[in-house]
């Protein structure tokens, strides 16, 4: 679980929402709710493609994955 700051604004006849903490993370929806359902599984499929791309190390040496934990 992790947590962000989204931000919704309404434009027109649709609630527009982004993260601002994840930039390319934004979306769209006919309501509020909507739209907030859409910007979680657009966080979600971001962070996903992001580990997907990552390749694994082509060497031998040591890798360590934890978590990172950052207070702003």
């Amino acid at each position: 679980m992790a947590r962000f700051t989204a931000v919704f604004q309404k434009r027109g006849n649709w609630w527009v929402g982004y993260v601002e903490e994840l930039p390319g993370a934004n979306t769209q929806g006919k309501t509020l709710e909507e739209a907030r359902e859409n910007l979680r599984e657009a966080v979600a499929l971001i962070i996903q493609a992001n580990r997907d791309t990552i390749a694994p190390p082509s060497d031998s040496s040591e890798t360590v994955r934890e978590e990172l934990v950052v207070n702003i």
